[in-house]
């Protein structure tokens, strides 16, 4: 790891007039719901860790005080990329001016005495701390205890205030609090909040005398540059900024003459500073905490018997599945036909009350068939985004994690691999981000490469445009929809397939070493209702404003390459609408590239949707709306899913069929069609090199395996 002190003193530049108050805390300890409480936004929150993987701003609300949210981390030693952030920031405070006006830690109150331990090294930095107890609701609850009085006088923190992020408990005095940071002093400089150093001191007494000599330079206590600089491989690079070349290669002699006495002696150097903390812990903190009595399972132990059972559990999960996209079909049917009936009628609006020609032509088969079409599945992705939600804010999201988890370290994945995977049925690019979760590079990238296979909700609209169209209505038990199987179908199509890439990349390349992960299983809980609303709201939002931007210029492009050139007047009374079409820029493109992917058994038109596509998946059923609009002689807006119904060949085959349904929806489930998938791939690799070959394994999967089932299909005779 590289501390760049130079960029994070930059960063600092930008507000140094104004003052700012980090939120740290462990992960999953409310930090996000409570930032949103505080500045009035609507960031994600989740019931699992790792919602929160980059720092996010925000102004207090009614004060021109700077709030940060910060990645969660269960310590200061970062062990990730998203912990690091923290890391990085808190290390930049041995330069003043860089430092905050306080700090805000969280704490799960339910389990303080594990949440506290990072709050001991935030204390030690000298800055006025505030530490929250949140969910102290639950606390009550559980019939926990905590003299919050008496744990501020034991850590000398400048408060410590319960509060409940859910239902808004403490908020205002936490407000009031924060607020008097702004006007407050460090006080007197106390001792590090760690004991019994006795047995160690003469392995660390040479490298805390180096190091208390220059600690007016370093800022902080030298023993604890001493305890981390020994146990932690990375932290002597903080330092190095600070000291001049020959004292850095001092150092470095110094502490590896220290590692090689606790080596020698059978001491565990790597752990120094959690044993002296945690000695701290058990003798200053044990009174703090009434401990309720634990003879009894908990209720979401007692649901987890059966929800994570080894047989139960996954019948569940699929259970669930089932439902949830059999609902996606069946409690959007009658939003999306009024949706539907409501372009129909805009587009017939158009055409009576516009003379024939080409602006009305834009309008009605450009813009409207090409944004209407997609507009049209908007009840369909705000489904998915809430029963997403709800898995998640519930708690077993985090569970359908840990089913998954022994299977991941068998195919040669890390344990954390499973919620960045999981978070791709939303969207590819904060799950690429929620990576960074991921200790290994090696495993990140692999996780990286295979989140693209996870059917993200933009392909929704084209699975459920060629379900509806090619699937038959039928029904089992008198519940369960065919189309709702085939639809699932396609979706754990995707998780097998980078299941599969796992297992054959572990036998080409065995593992380095066996990544094992405490995996923490949230408590379950009922649903925000507020954030589950902002959480549908903003994918809400995403989808519109990509209708109303990327949609509609590729709309408008399409228009003018399928309307032009215009034949000469005297030919275009001899030709059809679909015959102009063909001889246009779009036609010929079409017809360019249709012997490519003829044998997958599309033709042109749906060859040019799979050219726009490329801006965004989606776009592939705006393209076939405006061709089919333009083809239609008598105007207004077409049904696409009739139009594809009644497409034919010249010789009168149809050019859908259920073969060819399922093909395009293979190629799709595998197909590289997400411009900012690849941007974010690029930021977070930092290398061109892992987004082109994503492109490229990717498009080379979609074709040799739609491929493969359109040939297969035609040689059973379903072509």
């Amino acid at each position: 790891m590289k501390f760049d002190a130079v960029a994070l003193r930059a960063e600092r530049k930008t507000t140094s007039d104004t003052p700012w108050i980090p939120i740290l805390g462990n992960p999953n300890c409310g930090k996000t719901a409570l930032f949103n409480r505080l500045t009035g936004l609507h960031h994600k929150v989740g019931n699992y860790p790792g919602i929160t993987v980059e720092k996010k701003s925000g102004w207090l609300r009614g004060h021109k005080i700077l709030i940060r949210d910060f990645p969660g981390t269960y310590s200061l030693n970062a062990k990730s990329m998203d912990e690091k952030i923290v890391s990085d920031m808190v290390q930049s405070w041995r330069n003043p001016e860089n430092r905050p006006a306080g700090v805000v830690v969280v704490i799960d109150a339910t389990n303080l005495t594990r949440n506290i331990y990072l709050a001991l090294q935030i204390l030690d930095w000298q800055i006025p701390t505030i530490i929250v107890l949140n969910m102290i609701d639950e606390v009550r609850k559980k019939n926990i205890r905590i003299n919050d009085q008496l744990l501020k006088e034991r850590l000398n923190a400048f408060a410590v205030i319960p509060t409940s992020a859910k239902s808004g408990e403490g908020i205002p005095k936490l407000i009031e609090a924060i607020t008097q940071l702004n006007h407050s002093i460090a006080g007197e400089e106390t001792n590090p909040r760690i004991l019994n150093l006795e047995q160690i001191s003469e392995f660390v007494s040479a490298v805390d005398s180096f190091l208390k000599s220059r600690q007016d330079r370093l800022g902080h206590h030298s023993i604890i540059d001493t305890l981390r600089t020994i146990g932690e491989p990375n932290h002597i690079s903080y330092l190095k900024p600070y000291l001049t070349d020959q004292e850095f290669i001092q150092l470095e002699k110094l502490v590896g003459t220290a590692r090689i006495n606790f080596s020698q002696s059978g001491v565990p150097y790597q752990t120094l500073e959690q044993a002296s903390r945690y000695a701290f812990i058990d003798i200053y903190l044990v009174d703090v905490i009434g401990q309720e009595k634990v003879d009894e399972k908990n209720i979401s132990e007692k649901i987890d018997v059966i929800l994570t059972h080894k047989f139960f559990g996954p019948v569940i999960l699929v259970l669930v599945l089932v439902f949830i996209f059999n609902a996606i079909f069946s409690w959007a049917q009658w939003p999306m036909e009024q949706i539907a009936s409501g372009i129909s009628w805009l587009s017939q609006l158009i055409n009576n009350h516009f003379a024939d020609g080409l602006i009305r032509s834009l309008v009605v088969d450009g813009i409207i068939s090409g944004v209407g079409s997609i507009l049209v599945f908007f009840p369909q992705i705000l489904l998915l985004v809430f029963f997403l939600g709800l898995l998640e804010d519930s708690g077993y999201m985090s569970r359908m994690a840990f089913m998954m988890d022994k299977l991941m370290h068998k195919i040669g994945l890390h344990g954390r691999s499973v919620l960045p995977l999981l978070s791709g049925f939303a969207c590819a690019i904060p799950a690429v981000m929620a990576s960074r979760t991921i200790e290994n590079w090696r495993d990140r990238i692999q996780t990286i490469m295979m989140i693209p296979l996870m059917s993200c909700s933009a392909r929704l609209p084209v699975y459920t445009i060629l379900i509806a169209a090619l699937i038959p209505q039928k029904t089992f038990l008198g519940v369960f929809s065919l189309q709702g199987f085939v639809l699932m179908g396609i979706y754990f199509l995707g998780m097998f397939t980078a299941i599969l890439a796992a297992f054959i990349v572990r036998k080409i390349r065995k593992p380095v070493m066996n990544h094992s992960v405490v995996m923490e299983l949230p408590p379950y809980r009922t649903p925000m209702l507020l954030s589950m609303w902002w959480q549908v709201y903003e994918r809400g939002k995403i989808f519109l404003v990509n209708a109303g931007t990327i949609i509609l210029a590729i709309s408008i492009i399409l228009w003018f390459l399928a309307t032009f050139p215009m034949p000469p007047e005297d030919e275009s009374n001899k030709l059809s609408a679909r015959e102009k079409i063909e001889q246009s820029y779009a036609g010929k493109i079409g017809h360019a590239i249709e012997p490519l992917i003829r044998p997958l058994g599309f033709d042109w038109k749906i060859g040019v949707g799979l050219i726009t596509s490329f801006a965004a998946r989606e776009v592939i059923i705006s393209t076939l709306s405006t061709l089919y609009n333009l083809e239609e002689e008598e105007g207004g807006f077409t049904n696409l899913i009739e139009a594809i119904q009644k497409d034919q060949y010249d010789d009168g085959r149809p050019v859908f069929n259920a073969l060819v349904g399922i093909s395009l929806m293979v190629f799709f489930a595998y197909a590289a069609q997400c411009m900012g998938t690849f941007a974010v791939v690029k930021r977070e690799t930092n290398s061109w090199k892992w987004p082109l070959l994503m492109v490229a394994y990717m498009t080379l999967l979609a074709y040799v395996a739609s491929l493969i089932v359109y040939q297969a299909g035609a040689l059973l005779g379903f072509a």
